[in-house]
């Protein structure tokens, strides 16, 4: 079967796209769709009528990804666009996200899953305040690999100093942010320069296609230090001859590997049991990974249910009713203290009562604003909630599966804030039962 270390190895990379309003991430989709040959006929054909509609002469490739009615005609992205392609190296999973400032959430929401975020350089403008928002985002969000995107460089005559300038100012000011990889590419999204083929108008750039980059850029789940998490999501029981005393736990693995004959915790509540059996697709295995969907049986019969969270013994996330969090905020209506939401993290959700925003980030200068009272939508800030049941939450900075989670509205189902868990924190009435008017016990 191979070592963890070939088990851990990926084929699919999931990436996002950012850049100010026309600076052309569509257009790049698109170029990138087209030129590595993962458009369909009539796809191209529709696409052809819509540019003639609109007076082009050539097709647009922007209008690949700006599905709606409504960004057609203001001619921008308002939506987050999913794209799924594949070349003969990987299969990939794209999210063309918004440039408005009004759309940050929907960028939150593109990159939040995302291994690698392009941000998108107009290079007549250079950096510009929108570029500093999208770099602090993926600082924020944990984009492992970010690239920068010089485009529209046959505006500036190809000129590699106006590619440099643009390549070190964003380059420091991202490795400032603690974004981890940084790689800049110049390219011309409307003519196909170093989008899939190698530009012949910039043979001063050495470096690769954003194509070749994306097919090349290593991603995998260290599983060897990755902290194992399973949420179990479903009890099976089948009742049958066959198998009269089988009792299973569902779910797919968040981190990390899980082994037969291994020591496992159940959280909240702590039984230690052990790994007896792993069921993959009806198939026994000795193990299982990250992202794979199993059944683990365990060989004491303890009470188990959806939400509980099963985690190698010795390896437990602390257990907590008060998490701190960075949270960014979703809905039309405000985020505010005292609120009543429910809290879902993985398979599990609780009510919970916001108990305080402490400040609101600025991502221009990445300052905190102070007690604001409350959160907008696409205000980004810290808050401190309360849960009726102790979670079992990651810091976001060890695992963006286990120390997310969503803010929901308990009266409609509206998700209101995504949230990234920082280290839980001791609260004066911790041990203190909270009873509200409405019965919500904490």
């Amino acid at each position: 079967m191979g070592d963890l270390a070939d088990l851990s190895a990926t084929t699919l990379l999931r990436f996002a796209t950012a850049g100010s309003v026309d600076d052309g991430k569509s257009t790049l989709v698109g170029r990138l769709l087209h030129d590595s040959k993962s458009v369909l006929t009539d796809q191209l054909e529709a696409v052809e009528l819509a540019s003639r509609n609109r007076g082009s002469a050539e097709p647009d490739l922007a209008l690949l990804t700006d599905g709606l009615r409504a960004e057609r005609e203001q001619g921008i992205t308002i939506d987050v666009a999913y794209r799924y392609f594949a070349t003969a190296r990987r299969r990939f999973i794209l999210a063309d996200t918004p440039g408005h400032v009004q759309y940050t959430r929907n960028m939150v929401t593109g990159a939040s899953t995302a291994e690698l975020t392009v941000i998108l350089v107009d290079a007549r403008n250079g950096v510009v305040e929108q570029t500093r928002r999208h770099a602090a985002l993926a600082a924020l969000l944990r984009v492992p690999h970010v690239v920068l995107a010089v485009n529209k460089m046959d505006l500036v005559e190809y000129a590699e100093p106006v590619f440099a300038a643009i390549a070190e100012e964003f380059t420091t000011y991202a490795s400032e942010l603690g974004v981890p990889e940084i790689t800049a590419i110049p390219i011309s999204a409307l003519a196909g320069d170093n989008v899939v083929e190698p530009s012949a108008n910039m043979d001063w750039y050495g470096g690769p296609t954003v194509l070749e980059h994306l097919e090349t850029v290593p991603v995998s789940h260290d599983l060897a230090t990755c902290h194992a998490r399973f949420p179990v999501q479903y009890v099976i029981r089948p009742q049958t001859a066959e198998h009269p005393d089988y009792r299973g736990y569902a779910g797919q693995i968040a981190a990390g590997a899980f082994r037969v004959g291994e020591s496992v915790t159940v959280l909240p509540s702590g039984r230690t049991s052990k790994v007896v059996g792993i069921d993959l697709l009806g198939t026994p295995v000795d193990v299982a990974w990250t992202p794979q969907s199993v059944t683990l049986l365990l060989e004491d019969d303890i009470d188990i249910s959806r939400g509980d969270l099963l985690v190698p013994s010795g390896d437990a996330p602390a257990t907590s009713q008060d998490i701190e969090a960075t949270v960014c905020h979703v809905a039309d209506t405000p985020l505010t203290v005292g609120q009543r939401v429910l809290l879902k993290h993985t398979t599990r959700t609780v009510k919970a009562i916001v108990k305080d925003i402490p400040s609101r980030l600025t991502l221009d200068d990445l300052s905190q604003h102070p007690a604001p009272g409350e959160l907008v939508a696409n205000d980004i800030g810290q808050v401190r909630v309360r849960t009726a049941e102790p979670l079992a939450l990651d810091p976001y900075a060890d695992s963006r599966r286990t120390g997310s989670f969503l803010l929901i509205d308990p009266a409609d189902g509206t998700t209101l804030a995504a949230g990234m868990a920082g280290d839980s924190f001791a609260s004066k009435t911790a041990t203190s039962t909270e009873v509200d008017d409405e019965g919500w016990d904490f």
